[in-house]
C-alpha cells in the first residue's frame, strides 16, 4: 500500500503517531534533545482503545505546550527553509489527536518531512519536485528509484510507522518510536556535518 493510501486509511491514533514521528525525526533542526517529544508519545500511548477518538487527553495538550516552549527559537526570519518547515510542523500540531485537524496535520507533516530530508541531502537537488507533494509519482507509488538516499529512507520510515500503527494499534507505538529514533539519529548526524561545513 502506498504512503498516500496509508495516510488516507489511517485512524486517529495512526495519524497522530505518523505526524509525531515525522516531527520527532526532524527535531535535531530545532536543537531538540532525544527526550523532548517523550511527553507527547506518552500521551498518545495513554489514550483509550477507541482508535478513532485518540484525543490524547490533557496530557497531549499540556505536553504540546511544554514542547513548544522548549523548542522556541529566534526570529524565524533568520532561519533557513528546512528549519522553518519543522517549526511550522510543530506550530500546526492540533491540541487534540482527533477530528479533521489531525488528518490535515499528519499529511502536512509527511510532506514537510520529506522536503526537509531533500533539502539536507547533499546528493539531492533541493529544487527538485517530490511526487508526494502532489500525491503522484514515485512517492505516491512507494517507488524509491531516483530519490536521494536520505529521502528514500524517510519515505520508508513513514510507511513503516503507518503500517505498524495500523496493524498493531497502541502496541505499534513502541515500534514507531524505535523507527523515529533511528531516523532522528541519522538526521542529527547530517545536521552536524552541515554545521561543520558552514563553520
Amino acid at each position: 500500500m502506498s504512503l498516500v493510501e496509508l495516510i488516507t486509511r489511517a485512524d486517529a491514533r495512526g495519524l497522530a503517531g505518523s505526524g509525531l514521528a515525522c516531527l520527532d525525526r526532524c527535531v535535531p533542526l530545532l536543537d531538540g534533545d532525544d527526550e523532548v517529544l517523550r511527553p507527547l508519545w506518552a500521551a498518545l500511548a495513554e489514550t483509550g482503545q477507541d482508535a478513532d477518538d485518540a484525543d490524547g487527553g490533557d496530557g497531549w495538550a499540556q505536553g504540546l505546550a511544554r514542547v513548544r516552549e522548549r523548542l522556541a527559537g529566534p526570529d524565524a526570519s533568520g532561519e533557513d527553509e528546512a528549519v522553518l518547515l519543522v517549526r511550522r510542523m510543530l506550530a500546526a500540531a492540533p491540541d487534540t489527536c482527533s477530528g479533521a485537524r489531525i488528518r490535515v496535520w499528519a499529511d502536512a507533516c509527511s510532506v514537510a518531512s520529506l522536503r526537509v530530508h531533500r533539502l539536507l541531502d547533499p546528493v539531492a537537488d533541493p529544487g527538485g519536485g517530490l511526487g508526494r507533494e502532489n500525491s503522484a509519482g514515485g512517492l505516491a507509488q512507494d517507488r524509491t528509484e531516483g530519490l536521494s538516499p536520505l529521502v528514500a529512507a524517510e519515505l520508508r520510515r513513514q510507511i513503516i510507522v503507518l503500517e505498524v500503527l495500523a496493524g498493531h494499534g497502541p502496541a505499534g507505538l513502541r515500534r514507531a518510536v524505535e523507527v523515529s529514533t533511528e531516523g532522528r539519529r541519522v538526521l542529527r548526524a547530517v545536521v552536524s556535518r552541515r554545521a561543520r561545513g558552514r563553520g
